[in-house]
């Protein structure tokens, strides 16, 4: 019997989480990309090797857009879109907030999203029109209705020693916001916001994968995610703001006064 979508992204991620658990304790090749804030591990190669070959298995047509692996089209009009190890940083470093995240694109529209924690061992999970899950509990956002009592997260791109993007609304949200936290994966933020352990999430500069899987679960939960500019969301414009919807004006308008950045595009198939 042909297994589902969904069974082969929970197989995947899961198969990536035990990797992650298992080498996380050990000494670490690291090479870097570009920037010295941007690193890779060996682990990271590891789990999308596993995710990719799992996912052939059952569906040899499918294309795949992989962080570390590149881009591949094909006719099926399908793509798996994947970060093998969102938060490399965290995990070199032992600090256990990471997650692999594996997103289902079919002809332009994602329509499945996984992300799983191995620590916690959290699921979350979404399917187009059915709703948003965490170990299969179904999740909804929070109902924080001001910003100065909202719980928010970001994070920084690598450049930003250089750029300093990203600086100067972080400090406007500290004054703003109750907190502001900044933990290192993406994912992991847009899925908190999902099920309300944040109020609301914006980062610049990200990739495809960093978003695809949590910007469904979040939408799906009923949460609201657009650009920082608050215009339609695409997880080909590099940059995110989400929200459980009450504070998303608020939000948009801190960003508007104290937006300086470029927006990084990604090839949209």
């Amino acid at each position: 019997m042909k297994k589902l979508f969904l069974d082969v992204a929970i197989e995947a991620a899961k198969a990536s989480g035990r990797i992650q658990k298992k080498y996380l304790c050990k000494n670490h090749h690291i090479v870097y990309k570009g920037e010295p804030t941007n690193l890779v591990t060996d682990v990271d190669h590891r789990c999308e090797k596993r995710i990719i070959s799992l996912i052939r298995e059952h569906f040899p047509g499918h294309g795949f857009l992989a962080e570390e692996g590149g881009e591949s089209h094909t006719a099926s009009g399908y793509r798996w879109i994947i970060d093998p190890l969102d938060g490399t940083t965290n995990y070199a470093h032992r600090y256990p907030f990471f997650a692999t995240s594996i997103a289902l694109e079919s002809d332009g529209e994602i329509i499945l999203g996984v992300v799983f924690d191995p620590i916690r061992d959290e699921l979350f999970t979404a399917r187009k029109g059915k709703g948003a899950y965490l170990n299969g509990r179904k999740i909804f956002p929070s109902k924080t209705a001001g910003l100065e009592g909202s719980f928010l997260s970001t994070g920084f791109p690598y450049d930003v020693k250089k750029t300093g993007q990203n600086i100067q609304p972080f400090n406007q949200f500290v004054l703003q916001a109750q907190a502001v936290r900044r933990d290192g994966s993406a994912s992991l933020d847009l899925c908190y916001t999902a099920m309300g352990r944040f109020d609301g999430f914006w980062e610049f500069s990200l990739a495809p994968w960093d978003m695809a899987a949590g910007s469904l679960i979040l939408k799906e939960a009923g949460a609201k995610v657009t650009l920082t500019s608050g215009k339609a969301f695409s997880i080909y414009k590099g940059d995110v703001l989400a929200s459980n919807g009450r504070i998303h004006s608020d939000m948009a308008r801190v960003l508007k006064r104290s937006q300086s950045y470029q927006r990084v595009n990604f090839h949209s198939p």
